[in-house]
């Protein structure tokens, strides 16, 4: 009996000890190719951002029927409110690396988008 506590009290202090990242529950995941139509906005307008690019994606994947040979489907990001949060949590730091951001708004990469319970991370796995 000692023993069961003692090793429920362990093991919470290590959930505690964990980044936030590693307590948060992986929903799923999906990839894309972020291409030339997903840097321009629908209405024309360039995109600054790769926040915006990679929501923009998910715009042109549910909104407007337009995908690229690689991309997947999510059921995540199918309405336009679900997709400005995603561009927020976008925006957080550790969503995407620097080197990340910067060659989505280069070049037209293929990327992996982990989506967690209350986060999202991106990651380039192709070129």
């Amino acid at each position: 009996m000692h023993i069961r506590i003692l090793l429920a009290a362990g093991v919470a202090a290590i959930a505690f000890t964990l980044p936030a990242a590693a307590q948060d529950r992986l929903l799923g995941s999906y990839v894309a190719r972020l291409s030339d139509n997903d840097h321009y906005a629908s209405t024309g307008k360039k995109l600054d951002t790769a926040a915006q690019v990679v929501r923009q994606d998910r715009a042109n994947w549910h909104r407007f029927g337009r995908g690229d040979m690689e991309d997947e489907d999510d059921p995540w990001f199918a309405d336009a409110e679900a997709r400005a949060r995603f561009e927020r949590l976008l925006n957080k730091g550790s969503a995407m690396s620097q080197a990340t951001r910067r060659y989505i708004l280069g070049g037209e990469p293929v990327v992996r988008v982990d989506v967690y319970a209350n986060s999202v991370e991106v990651t380039i796995v192709g070129r």
